[in-house]
């Protein structure tokens, strides 16, 4: 009895996959479980702050027109995280141990050192901005009929299904996507669609905040994040 009473006063913890939304990610595509599909932009970043009070003015109405002038909706992710320097100090650390000059080798030291104070007290975050694109058309097709059920071979059916209509969506998914860099593009901003790995670490990131890197999309091979 004592047993059975520990067994069900025990909590059994959910993992993090348990909450998410999604049945796959492939082809540079989101697959939700229900089905609709989502494709995920990264998009630089201007300092609206040191812009005069002209080109403030310039930047509301370009975005006011970006937004009207977008014919589904668009979710807005922003992750704010603390900059990672890792690489970068270790990048001046070999260039101090490779300098033959003493009075440079010192100064680079000093500045590796105020590097890091300025970071620890400053606790300097670094942006990254998303634009989620949805196409809310479900790839799985309607479940089968009596009959299929019967006498078998609905399951192939089905995946085959599946499959086609995901090429097919995928392709007005596609066409979203180049219409929202075009018009990303319009008002001084760039975007590029996030490969299969990056929406993978991406996702990661977003749940593992201690124990994952952030995204680091200056590395985006076709494009610089921040400007």
């Amino acid at each position: 009895m004592k047993l059975e009473m520990q067994n069900k006063n025990k909590v059994v913890g959910k993992t993090t996959q348990s909450f998410l939304r999604l049945s796959e990610i492939k082809n540079d595509t989101v697959v939700l479980d229900n089905g609709c599909l989502r494709a995920i932009v990264a998009v630089s970043s201007t300092n609206f702050d040191l812009k005069s009070q002209d080109e403030q003015n310039a930047i509301i109405m370009n975005f006011q027109r970006f937004v009207n002038s977008l014919e589904f909706s668009l979710q807005i992710l922003m992750q704010s995280r603390k900059m990672e320097i890792g690489n970068y100090i270790e990048k001046l650390k070999n260039i101090a141990d490779k300098q033959t000059n003493e009075l440079l080798r010192v100064q680079t030291l000093e500045y590796i050192e105020f590097i890091n104070r300025l970071i620890e007290n400053a606790s300097i975050m670094n942006k990254n901005f998303y634009c989620i694109v949805p196409l809310d058309e479900s790839i799985f097709p309607p479940a089968g009929g009596f009959f299929s059920k019967i006498f078998g071979g609905g399951k192939t059916k089905e995946v085959k299904q599946r499959i086609e209509n995901f090429e097919k969506f995928k392709e007005k998914l596609d066409n979203r996507v180049a219409s929202l860099t075009s018009n990303l593009s319009s008002i001084g901003l760039q975007g590029v669609r996030l490969k299969t790995a990056e929406i993978i670490q991406l996702y990661y990131n977003s749940y593992n905040f201690d124990a994952a890197p952030t995204l680091d999309a200056t590395k985006l091979s076709e494009m610089k994040i921040v400007q």
